[in-house]
């Protein structure tokens, strides 16, 4: 392991937000070695790990890749990113390290697709409970009190544009003028954001994460201990590894 690495583990160790991600902006977006370690220290319950990760893949463009493998539109791609997203952060628990996370992460996308393919075949209104994940969470963010309290949690870059768009009912190009950020920022920030609030309400509702297929996490490191360096969010989404296998 480099020293980079055993210094961004010590970091995580210690819930430090600054130092971990002063030591990513040295490392490569889809360098596998800090993807693994940041996977690793999510599974085991660091919600600042569940919150690099998820911004990590992200940024990297890895599930864009997974997901513009099997699907063209550009909209079906960004909606499958963003229950892909969700997935992740609500199933990271799962995760067990025999694999590279980004092979467990081409799981997750590719039942995602499948998933979306498969609604948009559907004829009949789905209920809700076949609605995707980001569809499912940005529901509950505009209906449920619960919901808003971990939207409230989250840091300001992922509050804001969240809020205008799931509470406000904004478009993403109003969203974008109004924060003086591009398009393409806005929708990412309002994926992550997303992705977060659903860890967080799967950590305040255990008993409904266990049925999900996932256990509670390790709450010591909340969102409002490490609102300055990370983030934080149940899905109704599939949040146990959609392989059914854990990795």
């Amino acid at each position: 392991m480099s020293e980079h690495l055993k210094e961004l583990v010590r970091a995580l160790h210690a819930s430090d937000g600054t130092a971990a991600r002063s030591l990513l902006r040295e490392i490569p977006a889809t360098d596998d070695d800090s993807l693994q370690e940041l996977a690793l220290a999510a599974a085991n319950g660091s919600e600042l790990g569940t919150t690099l990760l998820v911004e990590r893949l992200d940024e990297s463009g890895i599930l864009h890749r997974f997901a513009r493998g099997a699907l063209f539109d550009e909209s079906a791609i960004d909606d499958v990113v963003q229950d892909s997203l969700i997935s992740v952060a609500t199933g990271i628990s799962s995760f067990r390290g025999t694999a590279k996370v980004t092979s467990w992460v081409h799981r997750i996308v590719r039942n995602r697709v499948v998933d979306h393919l498969r609604r948009q075949r559907a004829t009949a209104p789905l209920p809700e409970d076949d609605l995707g994940p980001g569809q499912r969470i940005s529901s509950l963010i505009a209906t449920r009190a619960t919901v808003q309290d971990a939207l409230a949690a989250l840091p300001e870059l992922y509050r804001q544009p969240v809020t205008m768009r799931d509470l406000e009912g904004r478009p993403y190009v109003e969203i974008a003028e109004r924060l003086d950020r591009s398009l393409g920022t806005v929708k990412s920030q309002v994926s992550r954001g997303r992705a977060l609030v659903a860890v967080s309400l799967r950590d305040l509702r255990p008993g409904q994460a266990g049925a999900a297929g996932t256990s509670p996490r390790d709450t010591r490191n909340s969102p409002s201990t490490l609102n300055s360096a990370s983030t934080p969010a149940d899905s109704s989404a599939s949040t146990a590894d959609p392989s059914g296998a854990a990795s």
